[in-house]
């Protein structure tokens, strides 16, 4: 009796062994952060999500799936460490009610954008569990981490302002510094929102990181209250003691100034306003001081280029028919963002970027002048600061802000791939941008255990490109393969508006 019970179990056990997936990638060329040089003419396997070897070609074992990667190269996935999965480009709260077709096919495609050109994990920096939950459900996705948003009441993002998913997250970690108790809003106690109790219980909830905000207003507008010194190094010192990073939106030279103060690791934004230097665009002392001190701070630095351009393009007569576009974007929302209706963020921003004369004249290239005009200032000392760090060792992390407001020109994905090209023009080198879209921003959010380099034991999380990214950032342009938990997907696939075959 007891042999057939133990036989028994053995052939249970045996039915319900599941074998292990085992792709073997060959004749490929792997290229790597970790490598000096890249690795030619190897054979890389995955067991099941993770990567079983790198190296030389070796004998076939089992039943192995094998992909020819002959002329290929094999690198990590990408990731944006700043982005908002709950907002979607051009949608508000009431335009998403307005349009259901348009906002149930943009949330199914963004996923699918962002793998698209290449990210294969992405960091929210305003969001909670649930939300990140939510979004890690899909069959389909980017992995995706989130970072607690502490603002302070009053202070940016006025949950006023933003989306109702965004205001529940702000309100979750809401900051009250202490001796402005009687600030809270309905509904916060402020006993539990102390810098020590939000980050707790971001702790808790699973967030990877703390988001901050300094901001008092755009340029030399001072019309919002920021967090005291003391107030943020209280949560720095806190986050830390969690073994959490902490980012700080800062967009200007007296924000960055604050963040280096306040100790925080990581400025979340490139320097677009020189506060009480407006007009220059050549780097300033004062500018040069600030960033000299986060380069020896070793903080991370994110530029963010394309979120002004993501407020510029919205003017340009063409942008819609960018053929590009559409392969990151729904023909549903694309329709829809050419109306009257679509255009409503365009209009708001067309009175505070174009003068009266330039809005009633309706004529869409003086007004795309214009609003280029308009952001000429911020934008090249943005580059100029950029080109700086690059080339003085600062630590730059690849990030981009997507959607960075409810404006259409900034697609998820595509932002990206316009954020490398940007990169590029003010100064970093293509190795540059690679590696702080891989292994520097691993190694910042505490993730280089799991991603950022070809190695054994890191997920498979990797891309498959027809040239060398090391050389030009337009080899994620052109992605031959996309391998997501060690599975190939095809890019052709994953595009907007793609229609799949009879039968599929």
């Amino acid at each position: 009796m007891r042999h057939a019970i133990m036989g028994w179990m053995a052939l249970s056990l045996w039915c319900t062994t599941v074998v292990a997936h085992e792709l073997r990638i060959e004749h490929v060329t792997v290229v790597s952060p970790d490598l000096a040089t890249p690795l030619r003419d190897a054979t890389v396997t995955l067991k099941d999500d993770r990567i079983a070897g790198v190296g030389p070609g070796t004998a076939r074992v089992g039943k192995s799936e094998v992909l020819d990667a002959t002329g290929l190269y094999l690198t990590p996935g990408l990731i944006d460490s700043h982005v908002h999965t709950s907002d979607l480009p051009g949608l508000y709260d009431d335009q998403m009610k307005a349009q259901p077709v348009a906002t149930r096919e943009l949330r199914q495609q963004v996923p699918r954008s962002y793998l698209l050109f290449g990210y294969t994990t992405l960091v929210d920096l305003i969001s909670t569990s649930t939300q990140a939950a939510a979004w890690n459900s899909q069959k389909i996705r980017p992995d995706l981490y989130f970072c607690g948003g502490a603002e302070i009441p009053g202070g940016y993002p006025s949950i006023e302002l933003v989306t109702q998913t965004d205001r529940q997250a702000l309100l979750r970690y809401m900051v009250v510094q202490r001796g402005e108790e009687g600030k809270a809003p309905a509904g916060v106690d402020p006993a539990t929102h102390t810098p020590e109790a939000v980050v707790s219980r971001m702790k808790s909830d699973g967030a990877l990181c703390v988001k901050t905000f300094y901001e008092r207003g755009f340029g030399e507008v001072d019309e919002l209250p920021a967090p005291r010194l003391d107030t943020i190094r209280d949560l720095v010192e806190a986050a830390h003691a969690a073994h959490m990073p902490v980012l700080i939106h800062a967009n200007s030279t007296d924000g960055q100034e604050f963040a280096v103060r306040a100790g925080a690791d990581v400025v979340a934004h490139g320097m677009w306003h020189w506060n009480r230097e407006q007009t220059a665009t050549e780097l300033t002392p004062r500018a040069r001081t600030i960033l000299d001190s986060e380069i020896k701070a070793n903080m991370g630095w994110q530029p963010t280029m394309q979120v002004l351009y993501g407020l510029q393009d919205l003017f340009d007569p063409q942008y819609l028919s960018d053929a590009t576009l559409a392969t990151a974007v729904p023909a549903s929302a694309i329709e829809w963002y050419r109306t009257p209706q679509g255009q409503w963020f365009h209009d708001i921003l067309a009175s505070g970027l174009l003068s009266k004369a330039t809005q009633d004249s309706h004529d869409q290239q003086a007004q795309w002048k214009e609003a280029r005009d308009s952001l000429a200032l911020p934008l090249a000392r943005n580059a100029v600061a950029v080109g700086y760090m690059a080339a003085h060792g600062g630590r730059i992390l690849f990030a981009t802000d997507t959607p960075s407001a409810p404006t259409y020109a900034n697609p998820p994905g595509l932002n990206g791939w316009r954020e490398m090209r940007r990169m590029v023009q003010a100064g970093m080198t293509p190795l540059q941008v690679f590696r702080a879209a891989t292994v520097t921003n691993a190694e910042v959010l505490g993730l280089s255990h799991e991603l950022g380099t070809v190695q054994v034991g890191k997920r498979a999380n990797l891309l498959l490109l027809r040239s060398d990214p090391t050389r030009s950032v337009d080899a994620y342009g052109s992605i031959a393969k996309v391998i997501l938990h060690g599975k190939v997907l095809e890019p052709e696939e994953l595009a907007a508006n793609h229609r799949a075959p009879p039968g599929h």
